[in-house]
């Protein structure tokens, strides 16, 4: 089996202590050599300057490739373009762009006056720029303001023709729910590369709990065997976890795959156990990474 190309997600810390934990992530997972990791952006536009130092830094520090997230909310147009020139004037060429999530405690998204109305709007202004490698959300299953599956095809069509060159899923838990979503692309005519998000499990409780919130269906069989290894203590729900991932992603790499993306919420072991059970290892030592 050939290593599939691979790509990291972290979150901009907001404490002292989560910075360590980022940055940490960041020098265990580099010598993996990822295509690119990329920095998320809070919901409402929460940690807009914390992403942007964090993109700023792990490229500088670490040599990476940095896709920095950028969201449509709680921004006018112009403050969102602003935030593009800031990443350009820093080196950083790469973008994920989104809608975003509403701030909390909103009824739902709610465009800015002054601000695009949704992803397709926000990656046309990006293109128009010509200096920046664009990529955008996917949903194996419907976003939870779509009305079907359809739908969420349609609109990544568009985003692909305002000037997106890849996207990147939501997390799913079996590889055929990311092959029928590949394969409704392919008749809709996106020949892009759909990059597979692969969230492995830290915590089942959470991870159910951010399903909920993405619209993730969680298969009866995971739940069973998440609660059975939960009898036998931590280490048997971490060696499930990696096993899940792992055949996860090898049942994807069968189906042609040949990237993945892992949502590696700042805490690398998981995702690094995983990359080597699939044949991904180190560029170089470790501890060289600095």
């Amino acid at each position: 089996m050939t290593p599939p190309k691979i790509s990291f997600e972290f979150f901009p810390p907001k404490t002292l202590e989560a910075s360590f934990k980022l940055w940490e992530a960041a020098r265990v997972l580099a010598p993996l050599a990822p295509e690119f990791v990329s920095v998320t952006y809070g919901a409402g536009g929460t940690t807009r300057q914390l992403t942007h130092e964090a993109v700023t830094t792990i490229n500088r520090q670490f040599g990476l490739q940095v896709a920095a997230h950028l969201t449509c909310v709680e921004a006018t147009k112009a403050e969102t373009m602003e935030i593009v020139q800031s990443y350009a004037d820093a080196g950083i060429r790469e973008i994920v762009a989104l809608r975003g999530d509403a701030p909390k405690g909103s009824d739902g998204f709610v465009p800015h006056g002054d601000g695009f109305a949704n992803s397709v709007e926000l990656i046309e202004a990006i293109a128009a720029r010509g200096d920046m490698t664009i990529r955008a959300g996917a949903y194996p299953e419907p976003h939870p303001d779509s009305p079907d599956s359809d739908a969420d095809v349609a609109w990544l069509k568009r985003k692909i023709e305002a000037g997106a060159s890849s996207a990147i899923t939501q997390f799913f838990f079996e590889a055929d729910t990311f092959f029928r979503f590949r394969d409704k692309c392919a008749a809709a005519g996106i020949d892009v590369p759909i990059i597979p998000g692969i969230l492995p499990v830290q915590s089942w409780a959470g991870t159910k709990r951010f399903a909920a919130t993405c619209n993730t269906t969680v298969p009866d069989w995971a739940e069973e065997a998440f609660q059975m290894a939960a009898l036998d203590g931590p280490e048997a729900q971490r060696t499930l976890a990696t096993s899940l991932s792992v055949d996860l992603c090898e049942a994807l790499i069968a189906g042609g795959v040949d990237r993945l993306h892992f949502y590696t919420l700042n805490r690398p072991e998981l995702t690094r156990d995983v990359c080597a059970a699939l044949g991904v290892q180190p560029a170089g030592d470790l501890d060289a990474v600095a």
